[in-house]
């Protein structure tokens, strides 16, 4: 099986892939978006390679102000589970695929914003997903909200000092992150206009915290676009081989 067409779920219009994006052009990948929060409907899932699952700052419980979080779930447990389709989450998608699978979340005890330490589990140092990857790397959070408790047959993968489950993987083909790896140069501006994330930064960092908070982020981006590019081809190999 190799990677041609992909699909990927959006919550929030400037949640999108983001630097993976040109990864996806340089391999040739078409890739359709479904944009959730504005009503887009999921398509066929078996006209797709991979399934990737990205950020957004509804949680996966309102499901009574976001219905469609219901159908959405169900076709990641579809896509992970009985087609063992290739998935990719991020932070909200990350989320999502524990709750699919019968995981809980919730909100975390303090909201986790900035620049921040992650540490690979024995997992996690164990996996071909980060595979040349340091033990503790520097990742950029923006979440509020945490699994609490693990589905059976996912493994923890990344853990940090506010956040115990910092990524989670199942079998060879599903990895994710609670961790922003798909940042650019542009990513925290365009999220720092969305009112709840507006929120959280104040809340994590003060009033004044944006110029530091976006200076860490400008220091790090190489080493960030490093770990994105790490990330991706191993994904590649692990869930579609060698010559995907």
């Amino acid at each position: 099986m190799g990677l041609e067409r992909l699909l990927v779920f959006q919550h929030l219009d400037v949640e999108h892939p983001g630097l993976f994006r040109e990864f996806f052009a340089e391999d040739g990948i078409r890739w359709d978006v479904v944009e959730l929060d504005a009503g887009e409907r999921i398509p066929d899932l078996d006209a797709y390679d991979a399934l990737w699952a990205m950020g957004g700052p509804m949680d996966v419980w309102e499901e009574d102000t976001h219905p469609w979080l219901v159908e959405e779930k169900a076709a990641i447990r579809y896509a992970v589970v009985e087609k063992k389709m290739p998935f990719v989450g991020i932070c909200l998608g990350h989320q999502l695929l524990a709750s699919a699978l019968g995981g809980r979340v919730g909100p975390n005890e303090s909201p986790e914003v900035g620049v921040m330490d992650v540490r690979l589990t024995a997992p996690g140092m164990a996996s071909g997903f980060f595979s040349g990857f340091p033990a503790t790397l520097p990742c950029l959070q923006w979440h509020s909200s945490a699994v609490k408790t693990v589905p059976p047959d996912l493994k923890v993968l990344a853990s940090s000092g506010l956040c115990a489950v910092q990524a989670l993987s199942l079998g060879d083909h599903a990895i994710t992150a609670q961790f922003h790896i798909e940042i650019t140069a542009e990513t925290i501006a365009e999220w720092d206009a969305v009112p709840a994330y507006h929120e959280a930064l104040l809340e994590s960092l003060g009033e004044d915290a944006m110029h530091d908070f976006e200076r860490a982020v400008t220091e790090h981006l190489d080493v960030f676009s490093g770990y994105a590019r790490a990330f991706y081809e191993n994904w590649k190999r692990e869930a579609f081989g060698a010559n995907s």
